[in-house]
Order: structure tokens, then sequence, then C-alpha cells
């Protein structure tokens, strides 16, 4: 590097490796140390002066060059040049033009490098962090294999590859207790720039996890033969989904199960025992509605297209299964299918349309009696 007494080809070679190992470009990387050069000769030869470092991206040549304007009388000598001055460069230069000169002092190279060496440093973690944003930011939406770090009271960290991924507390399931070295699959939340770097927030509540998962399992899946139409989850505890199958050949549940269930055992094992009940979507709502609440039984489905409402008939013996424990099976069957779901037993329907037809009579008999009086 001409005038700093560092030798031009180690910092070639410096420069190539720095952008490989960190995978910033090198471009980035100059225009770093140019700006630091900068900042170092304003800082010690001067802060009025204006000047613009250049580096040979061959060679390694660095060249400070101030830019002064030629005048009729110097009152800056950072600044300005006489015309006299200007002509022994090139005699066309007129009062007014601005010129271009070399001013890199002879004891420039420690001073440089010192403060390079600072402001490099900076710019590659400014650098750094912009490839782990973009390289993240392309990952959301997805699952990824992380680490436990630690434990807060209300937040994990862990990490998933070059950066830290954080677990909120809302993002974290109520039934799982994660300690540090365990190793779980993820879903990325967001990518986030706010603070010192980018911040990767991630979940393990997310219906998104259910449906990677499966993806991981389920080659129809990948392929487009099997559809997954909706997930309802209540991570921890239970999740509902809705598959199809474009195939009529293809068994769209059965091919999520796996061969004696190992595929969504694989699953479930991953979710720490969260059950999951996979069921057939159908375009047909009734249909669809009484295949959401299994393992429930249905007798009949009546819907109000108009309120996007349902009445749902089950046997007596099968109504706490319906409903499940806290309402959690009809919960998540109206979740997952997006309709209102009232359930009513056999017994309870036969009652109702007895009550309905006494109504009737009673009503009838009134008006009859109203007509003889």
């Amino acid at each position: 590097m001409t005038n700093t007494g560092i030798d031009s080809g180690e910092f070639i070679r410096a420069l190539d490796e720095l952008s490989k190992e960190r995978r910033v470009n090198k471009d980035v990387l100059f225009a770093a140390i140019e700006a630091a050069l900068i900042s170092a000769y304003k800082k010690n030869y001067g802060k009025n002066a204006t000047v613009h470092a250049v580096i040979d991206r061959n060679k390694g040549e660095v060249e400070v060059l101030s830019r002064k304007t030629v005048v009729e009388e110097v009152r800056d000598p950072q600044c300005e040049m006489s015309l006299a001055e200007a002509r022994a460069i090139q005699p066309k230069y007129e009062v007014g033009d601005l010129v271009e000169v070399p001013v890199t002092p002879r004891n420039f190279g420690r001073i440089a490098a010192q403060t390079a060496k600072q402001v490099v440093v900076q710019h590659l973690r400014e650098a750094e962090r912009g490839v782990i944003y973009d390289e993240y930011s392309q990952k959301e939406n997805e699952i990824l294999t992380a680490i436990v770090q630690r434990v807060e009271a209300k937040q994990a960290f862990v990490e998933i590859g070059r950066t830290e991924g954080v677990i909120e507390a809302n993002q974290m399931m109520p039934t799982e207790e994660l300690h540090v070295n365990d190793r779980v699959k993820v879903y990325v939340l967001e990518v986030s720039r706010l603070g010192k770097g980018p911040q990767v927030f991630v979940s393990r509540t997310h219906p998104g996890l259910v449906k990677r998962l499966f993806e991981l399992e389920v080659p129809e899946i990948v392929t487009g033969v099997v559809q997954i139409k909706s997930i309802a989850r209540e991570a921890g505890f239970r999740t509902k989904m809705a598959v199809f199958s474009t195939d009529p050949l293809i068994d769209a549940v059965g091919s999520c199960v796996g061969p004696r269930g190992l595929r969504v055992e694989n699953v479930v094992a991953e979710l720490k025992t969260e059950k999951i009940d996979i069921v057939k979507w159908s375009q047909d709502p009734a249909e669809y509605i009484a295949n959401a609440l299994n393992p429930a039984r249905v007798i009949s489905v009546f819907v109000s297209d108009t309120e996007k409402a349902a009445k749902v008939i089950v046997p007596d013996n099968q109504l706490s299964l319906a409903i499940g424990k806290e309402g959690q099976n009809a919960r998540l069957a109206a979740k997952l299918t997006g309709w209102k779901i009232d359930i009513k037993s056999q017994s309870q329907m036969d009652q109702a349309m007895q009550e309905a037809a006494q109504e009737a009579e009673d009503t009838a008999a009134e008006s009859a009696e109203d007509g003889e009086n």
C-alpha cells in the first residue's frame, strides 16, 4: 500500500480471507476501509479537509486525495490552492476550479492501520448483520432445528445456526419445559432489525409448525397430491388438521398417519405428546363439520349458510366425546371449519322436537278456542 507501510499483497489476501470467512461482499470491505482512512486523516491532519481515499482493488495500494478550490488568495490551505500552484499541476486551471491532489502523509501507515482496524471491525459487524438478516428473513414461515442456550422466566434463547432465536412466553408450549441443550424444531415467525443486530422470533405454538412438520414426514404433501386445508391448534394439548387428496386413489388421512401410524407419531413426538386429529376435508359443509368432530360419531348435521352455523346431532353416548374436555373438541372443530357449531344429543333433540310439537298443539288449541268465542 503506497505510503502506509502495509504490505499490499498481504492486505489483499487478508481481505479475500475475510470476505470468504464472513461471507461479506469484498466491495463492502473496501468501502469500510476507505471510510476508515478518511476518518484517520481528518482526525490527525485536518478535520476541515475535503478528502477521499482510493484503494486499488487489485494491488491494494492506497492514496488519500484532497479536493481543493483554486483561489486568488489562500486563506485555508486545507481547502484552498493558489492559481499558481494549480497551474503548476495543469496549466488550464482557473480560479474556482476544483483540484484533487495526493496528500497521503509518509507516517500515515501506523495511524491508518489502527483507525482502519476499528472501523473495519464495526463495518464488518454491520455487514454481517445485514447478511444474517437477509438469510433469516428468507426463512420466515419455515422451521429450523434449534438448540436451547438459556431459559429465562418469560422467554427462551435458542441457537439456530449463525444467530440466536428468541421464543417469547406466548410462543412457548404451556405443557413443555425447555432445558439447556434441548434440541427442538421451531417455526420462524419474524426477523426484525431492531436492537444491536437481527432478532429472530421463533415459535413452538404456531399452527405452521405442525404444517411444516407434516411436510417433513409426508412426501405426498411435498408433491402436492395431499393438501393441508386447515389447521386448528391449542398448543401442547390438541391439534385438528383437515387434509384433502387431489388423487381419488390416494387416502389423504392415511398418508398423513403413515404405515402403522409412524408419520403422525414422529410429529407427536416432536410436539411432546400433543394429540393430533387428522380429518378429511370436504367441500360439503355438513360432511366437513361431521369429520371435524372426530373421534365422535355424528348422526346428522343441519347447516344454515346465511349464518354459517350448524346444528349437529350425536348419539347420547357420544355427546361428551363430541364436546370434549372443557369444550376443546367442539371449539377446535369450529375453528378448523370456520362454522359455529351447536351440538345436541339424540335424546336432547327428540325432547326439543316433542316440546316444539306440544307448543304447536297448544298454540293450535288456543287459536281454536278463540275462534269459538
